[in-house]
């Protein structure tokens, strides 16, 4: 199938720059939240975001009038009812998924694929309150997603050929680089990330090191862009403890067991860069 028409539930920092990318590259593109306030606080983000890539010479003054163009944003999801494809990226909990599946499978035409931008959540429970499961899938972005190259497309046990190959050529117009996961938690990414910044969070918690010497021992020795502790900072500590949680829970391996340090953070407000503070102060 062709895809011309997107729509993407959530305007938060994945949702606007869905948005902003799918509008950027030429297509129609409608955005919804929940209210007028977060909409305007997402629409706002699209362009500071547009601007940054004007003043580092990334964007031209027409490409930024040019994708403002191409979006429109609404707080009605029936507005998605003529969309070929609709990305959600809602707050990360199943529930609240579920809901707006359900809402989209009444509103969107027959043809339209269902993906969600999860990072850990099942696909197939999303897909089952739905009357099309076929055309449900994953398609997951990475922060900031203007800039990531990589798209996770993740195929239920439901998930047809189409609806697969429809995603994937979608995102390579995009730009983006495809990798193909299974419905299981964490994908391939998270899967592999989070052990490893549960094991450095660990590791600060055991005294073993400063969090300087940790994030400088992997960014130096291993050649990373930036050490565990300040990604997890840059992810948010609540997304790092929540993804883990999901997958302790599905796997009960303690590999995925989130330490008690990160916890206590998450219940104090100490999130990261999206709080002001984490392992390190952004105040």
């Amino acid at each position: 199938m062709e895809i011309k028409k997107i729509g993407v539930v959530g305007c938060g920092i994945m949702g606007s720059g869905i948005a902003q990318l799918c509008a950027q590259s030429g297509c129609p593109t409608m955005v919804s939240e929940l209210n007028s306030e977060l909409l305007n606080k997402g629409m706002t983000a699209i362009r500071s975001s547009l601007d940054s890539g004007i003043r580092k010479g990334k964007v031209s003054e027409d490409v930024k009038q040019a994708t403002l163009d191409h979006l429109h944003g609404t707080t009605n999801l029936e507005d998605f009812g003529d969309c070929d494809l609709i990305i959600e990226a809602a707050i990360e909990n199943l529930e609240e998924k579920k809901r707006v599946f359900t809402a989209l499978d009444r509103v969107c035409p027959q043809h339209a694929i269902l993906a969600s931008n999860t990072s850990c959540l099942s696909i197939l429970d999303m897909a089952m309150v739905t009357k099309r499961p076929a055309q449900v899938i994953g398609m997951h972005f990475f922060n900031p997603v203007p800039i990531m190259r990589l798209v996770e497309i993740v195929r239920t046990i439901l998930s047809s050929d189409e609806a697969i190959d429809a995603a994937k050529s979608f995102s390579q117009s995009l730009g983006k680089v495809v990798i193909t996961a299974k419905d299981m938690p964490g994908f391939i990414v998270n899967r592999l990330l989070i052990p490893y910044l549960l094991g450095a969070i660990r590791a600060f918690e055991a005294g073993v090191a400063t969090k300087e010497d940790i994030d400088q021992g992997m960014a130096l020795g291993c050649n990373h862009p930036m050490g565990p502790l300040t990604l997890a900072d840059f992810i948010g500590l609540d997304t790092t403890y929540f993804i883990a949680c999901a997958m302790y829970d599905e796997f009960r391996d303690p590999l995925y067991a989130p330490p008690p340090l990160l916890k206590k953070m998450v219940t104090a407000g100490q999130l990261g860069r999206k709080s002001g503070k984490g392992f390190y102060d952004y105040k």
